[in-house]
């Protein structure tokens, strides 16, 4: 007899878990050093609209006018957008990973994300994530962020699911406590090794 409390449901997050960080501190300081940026006003403008921008408020081009073209530059907003894009590299054993569970257990996928349109786009089809994926709730097409709990509770709605058939695999730990607080079940994700044996323990056994 099935387990009414079984898993039927992965909630997962892009950045640090299928793909590398879209758009964080690390990428921003090469960009500083290639475009050749005053760093500490790039990031003090950074932060003042970027949560307007990761809540799908911005677009890429207006982001960019106030945090980088607000002055003449020798380079032009698509080059810069080009090595925004360029950043992003996958976890190709993280990837087949969930496609191998989706498989074996009919499990339903959602992505819930902190990502900007213009990014989220792009790394959702540069990386064919929506070949087994179900559902994307970004923070740009819901206007919520992580670590609003509402922004779980619209995942639920959309994914027709109890929170306790929910495993939420994520790297930041607030967003983990947050979604735990609705019932929902969470693994750290710190490399694929750990996940895998933290997936197994839940019943969800790629072997």
């Amino acid at each position: 007899m099935k387990q009414i409390n079984a898993i039927t449901t992965l909630f997962l997050d892009i950045g640090g878990v299928l793909l590398s960080n879209g758009w964080g501190h690390e990428f921003r300081s090469l960009a500083a050093q290639k475009f050749k940026l005053e760093v500490s006003d790039f990031e003090s403008r950074h932060n003042l609209v970027f949560v307007s921008y990761e809540e799908g408020k911005l677009t890429l081009s207006e982001y960019l006018k106030h945090v980088v073209f607000y002055e003449p530059r020798s380079f032009t907003q698509d080059q810069f957008r080009d090595f925004m894009f360029a950043q992003t590299t996958p976890f190709p054993d993280m990837i087949d990973l969930v496609i191998k569970l989706k498989d074996k257990y009919r499990l339903k996928i959602a992505v819930v994300s902190n990502e900007a349109r213009d990014l989220n786009h792009y790394r959702i089809h540069a990386f064919k994530l929506n070949g087994f994926v179900d559902f994307f709730i970004s923070s740009c097409f819901v206007h919520l962020r992580k670590p609003d709990a509402d922004i779980f509770r619209i995942a639920l709605d959309i994914a027709q699911v109890p929170a306790e058939q929910v495993v939420y695999i994520e790297d930041i730990p607030l967003f983990i406590e947050v979604a735990a607080d609705m019932g929902i079940k969470g693994i750290r994700h710190t490399d694929y090794s750990s996940t895998v044996k933290a997936l197994a323990t839940l019943g969800l056994k790629i072997e």
